[in-house]
């Protein structure tokens, strides 16, 4: 079966990558990847649904994100390979739950790129120009706004067609930018208007209730936001020393990031001016370039203008970065034997898998013209990142078990706790984003199946080969994530009425049993882990690799910390 792929033949078609990436690099991407569009609109969109309450929200998602990224942390350690989110359900599970984490993760950040691009038109349709104006029409872009997004994801690809090491220096100086503008804006915003009665005007404090801050954290981009944290781990094949820069890259973007969000969130609401919150509060605010035009009606003009400018530099970083770590997403699916052959292809002259970053324009473009708002394509990343996310803390501890021997840079004494949290944390976020917007996503997933059948029943069966005995313990392992999937559709449907279910489960009631269900699917799924053959080889590979490192005397090399 395409599960089985030998050591050699993975490795072959991976050793043109250049370990070059360093922390500060990693981490430039990572809080690059943080800080894209999400802090254009996320203040505004989180204020909508939550009110001032909506400053928790980035609390309680940071929090999410940390306990998640501690998990995929060790894991990105012990498996310093390109696309590594991708490859970790493979690795504890095999075939079936590995594909499923896998497309689910993979839909999550190709989908980013095309909200990067449309983020930038939809603020430039703020300008003063009639032109301007035409590209949006208040709920989503026009045929010309869709034309000019287009061409600004090819120019993400482009950024990245040549080499990992242009797109290294390019994301740092840009990363910087994109850190400087958001902390100008926050400070300059406070220091024009800060009007404290905001939080207690139409509704005080939670005008929606509790469940609607919870719900700010799924469904506003700040899930979306946060989910940069990824994009190191997905780099980590180019990483020089893995087990170290790793997890400083990932955290320390997450509480980066958290601090410049909050900061934000509170200049948002402080600078809304009073008249503005009518009959219907923070739901009717309708701004088109939220920091932007509240910098104008403060006569921030100069800020306005640098607003402005950055629409096009913070979500431009953005999207380079998910370009280049789609496309290495990309490749691991091909070696995990799902996709064909030539999209693990690395060019050897730039270290760049070229026809990995063809096959992600083109889904671009299509998610383009399929959700053309910033707002829509949000809803759909978050809950499809929040589905990848269930993947890390079971594979974590369920390696732990299968695996014990393979060396752990990163290795927290705390992970049988941690791990189970953030399973719990992941369901309950799950649980929030609301029905039906849970069950469309979770149907997206099922989209991606035949895909998985193809090469795993259907190919078999074409070179006359029997799959069902080889195929049977890869279907017993992810049984786990299937089941979860469906059953979590089930409570999100029955479940209460402040998060779009029916109202049959109990306020109160339906939380506990989200939670309770998560930790029940996490004792299941590591339980049900098995050394599958995709690990066996790839154990194969880093002691090989390993083994060479020392031999070399080259302790950068070594891809295990060996």
């Amino acid at each position: 079966m395409t599960t089985t792929k030998t050591p050699s033949a993975e490795q072959g078609s991976r050793s043109n990558y250049r370990r070059s990436l360093g922390t500060i690099a990693l981490t430039a991407t990572g809080l690059g990847s943080i800080i894209g569009s999400g802090w254009l609109f996320g203040a505004q969109r989180a204020a909508a649904i939550a009110g001032p309450a909506a400053i928790l929200a980035w609390v309680i998602g940071a929090l999410v994100a940390l306990t998640i990224a501690l998990t995929y942390s060790e894991l990105g350690a012990m498996f310093p390979k390109a696309g590594g989110m991708v490859r970790y359900g493979q690795y504890s599970h095999g075939s079936l739950a590995g594909y499923l984490a896998a497309w689910a993760n993979w839909i999550a950040i190709v989908s980013v790129i095309p909200g990067e691009a449309t983020a930038s038109v939809q603020y430039m349709s703020s300008w003063k120009y009639d032109w301007a104006h035409a590209l949006y029409d208040g709920k989503e872009l026009t045929g010309t706004g869709v034309g000019l997004a287009s061409v600004l994801l090819i120019f993400y690809f482009f950024m990245n067609w040549f080499a990992i090491s242009l797109f290294a220096k390019t994301n740092t100086a840009i990363t910087v930018f994109k850190v400087v503008v958001p902390v100008l804006t926050a400070s300059a915003l406070m220091y024009a208007h800060f009007d404290t009665h905001n939080m207690a005007r139409q509704g005080g404090f939670t005008p929606n209730g509790w469940s609607s801050v919870f719900t700010a954290v799924a469904v506003s981009g700040i899930v979306w936001a946060y989910n940069g944290f990824q994009s190191p781990l997905n780099l980590a094949g180019e990483a020089r020393n893995p087990g170290k820069s790793l997890p400083k890259a990932v955290i320390s973007s997450i509480i980066i990031a958290l601090v410049i969000y909050v900061a934000l969130q509170v200049a948002f609401l402080m600078a809304v001016p009073g008249d503005k919150l009518g009959a219907d509060g923070w739901s009717a605010l309708n701004y088109n370039s939220p920091l932007a035009d509240l910098a104008v009606t403060w006569g921030l003009n100069w800020l306005a203008l640098l607003l402005y400018a950055d629409a096009f530099i913070s979500p431009s970083g953005t999207g380079m970065i998910y370009a280049a770590t789609t496309s290495r997403m990309i490749q691991g699916v091909q070696e995990n034997g799902h996709l064909p052959g030539v999209f693990g292809k690395v060019d050897k002259k730039t270290g760049v898998p070229r026809p990995a970053l063809l096959l992600n324009l083109v889904i671009a473009f299509l998610f383009l013209a399929v959700f053309r708002g910033w707002g829509s394509l949000a809803e759909i990343v978050s809950i499809a990142t929040v589905i990848s996310y269930i993947t890390g803390p079971v594979a974590v501890m369920a390696l732990r078990r299968i695996s014990p021997d393979l060396v752990r840079p990163v290795k927290l004494r705390a992970m049988p706790v941690i791990a189970p949290i953030a399973m719990i944390f992941g369901s309950l976020v799950l649980y929030w984003g609301r029905w039906p917007l849970t069950g469309k996503v979770i149907l997206i997933m099922a989209v991606g199946l035949p895909v998985w059948a193809w090469y795993e029943i259907g190919k078999p069966l074409t070179q006359g080969r029997k799959p069902w005995a080889e195929l049977a313990p890869h279907l017993k392992a992810g049984a786990w994530m299937v089941a979860y999937l469906l059953v979590m559709a089930t409570v999100s449907f029955f479940g209460g009425k402040e998060f779009g279910g029916k109202g049959y489960i109990p306020e109160g009631v339906d939380l506990a049993l989200v939670a309770a269900l998560g930790l029940a699917f996490y004792y299941w799924g590591v339980r049900s882990a098995w050394r599958n053959p995709t690990l066996v080889a790839t154990e194969a590979e880093l002691a090989a690799e390993a083994a060479e490192a020392a031999a070399e005397g080259d302790k950068d090399k070594a891809p295990v910390g060996a």
